[in-house]
């Protein structure tokens, strides 16, 4: 099956970050190798994220914002799950 291009680089970071299947990577970088535009703008997204590795890589967020954050996602998490079985979805 062949890709689109907007579909390998709306998926490019998937890559990047180690997150796609193998399955998955690999249709990508087999339409990469044969595509110039999309090699070049995964070119560009790698140099771009080695220079926020390189810039921001070593930052962590105070825990009490983490604290913070996680009590907050999982109140949000509930409340969407409850609405969602009060709806009948």
């Amino acid at each position: 099956m062949d890709l689109d291009c907007s579909a390998v680089l709306a998926d490019v970071w998937l890559i990047l970050d180690g997150e796609c299947d193998e399955g998955t990577r690999e249709r990508l970088q087999h339409h990469m190798e044969h595509c110039s535009p999309c090699i070049e703008q995964y070119g560009l997204e790698e140099k771009l994220k080695n220079l926020l590795n390189r810039k921001c890589g070593g930052d962590r967020a105070p825990d009490s914002l983490r604290q913070r954050l996680t009590v907050d996602i999982r109140t949000t998490f509930t409340q969407v799950e409850t609405r969602r079985i009060d709806s009948g979805e």
